[in-house]
């Protein structure tokens, strides 16, 4: 008789059979895609090989995030349905990333350049007229929209084979993730231009809105929760998953805000102090008020945003955020969440390796460098 694997290394396994389930699924799709639009323009395929490329990157951390909430309901190993419903988040954050970039300004996305970098890039080595920057973020923006096109696609292909009532429990997720998305990336530009506020207390809850509409909840909760909708789970099941994501999604924002600042270049595909130059009022930023001089954070205020801040001048600001407590203080919230998470995952009313799924998920989220 075959001895049962430890939970981890069975969710281990299944894991890495999911992900290849995705690339199968999302290959299959861009294949049919570029010949719909090639039969529009031999010029089209380039927005879908944009997409294609830059959904090809990454964790896929969001896909699997769904994955497991779907295993953890009590979903089937491998159903068609929910691989198709984790490519409908693969493609909803590529649309992301696409936009992203072009609010931050961003040169790069894991260390290639950026979609309307790409698209700059071409016109300028074809000597097409007009402005090539101009045209870069035109097309990106156009590249965005098909992919969260393409994201709607395919999640309604993948909810039309599952009942109805399941449909509409993911359905509402799914679109709630979409709408707070689009408000914290708007909440997220608004903090780098307009006044920050005197009291620290309220510039630190400005920040934690940002991270959480912005990136906690359609990084991690949803992505759990449409999941676990999506394989018939009653509310109160989806709430506890809630409870256990949520602070996932915040501790995975809070480590990107610090590998922002602090992280390796080489490691995390972006200029050092990146988040620095963009302006970026992260929570990093909002603690720095509570433990630094009003000289330093005034100095502080005037290098977020500047794009020509030298490598010394961002020493400075990494120096700031250390000896304020900002960092230290980031830490502890990091951990205090890790905590949090660990406590109602161990409570989820579900099986041992759905449980090791998604513990290893939320490790690799707060425990990365990069």
């Amino acid at each position: 008789m075959t001895e049962t694997p430890e939970p981890a290394a069975a969710a281990g396994a299944e894991d890495a059979r999911f992900m290849r389930a995705l690339t199968d699924q999302l290959a299959e799709f861009f294949s049919v895609e570029r010949q719909r639009v090639v039969q529009i323009s031999p010029d089209a395929p380039q927005l879908v090989e944009s997409i294609a490329r830059l959904t090809s990157g990454g964790k896929r951390l969001r896909a699997r995030l769904c994955y497991w909430g779907w295993r953890a309901a009590g979903g089937g190993i491998l159903t068609p349905a929910i691989v198709q419903a984790a490519a409908a988040l693969e493609l909803f954050q590529s649309a992301a990333l696409i936009h992203d970039d072009i609010l931050d300004r961003s040169d790069t996305r894991r260390g290639q350049p950026s979609v309307h970098r790409e698209f700059e890039r071409v016109h300028t080595q074809q000597g097409w007229r007009d402005d090539a920057a101009h045209f870069g973020v035109g097309a990106a923006v156009l590249t965005g929209d098909m992919s969260l096109a393409f994201s709607e696609q395919v999640f309604a292909q993948a909810c039309a084979q599952l009942p109805r009532d399941d449909e509409r429990s993911a359905r509402a997720i799914f679109d709630t993730m979409r709408t707070e998305v689009m408000v914290g990336q708007y909440l997220d530009v608004h903090a780098e231009v307009a006044p920050a506020p005197d009291d620290p207390d309220e510039q630190l809850a400005r920040a934690l809105a940002v991270l959480r509409y912005k990136s906690a909840k359609y990084s991690v909760e949803h992505p759990v929760r449409i999941g676990a909708a999506l394989a018939g789970a009653d509310e109160r099941f989806v709430a506890h998953c809630s409870s256990f994501a949520l602070p996932v999604g915040e501790a995975f924002q809070l480590r990107d805000d610090v590998l922002g600042v602090f992280g390796d270049p080489d490691t995390t595909g972006k200029p050092a102090g990146d988040d620095i130059r963009e302006g970026k009022r992260t929570a990093l930023v909002a603690l720095c008020a509570r433990g630094a001089s009003r000289e330093a954070i005034e100095w502080l205020d005037s290098a977020l945003g500047r794009a020509d801040l030298s490598e010394a001048e961002v020493s400075r600001a990494r120096a700031l955020m250390t000896d304020s407590g900002a960092l230290g203080h980031t830490e502890a919230l990091i951990s205090d969440l890790v905590a949090t998470a660990e406590q109602q995952l161990a409570t989820l009313p579900t099986n041992d390796v759905a449980r090791a799924g998604l513990r290893a998920l939320a490790d690799a989220a707060v425990r990365r460098s990069r």
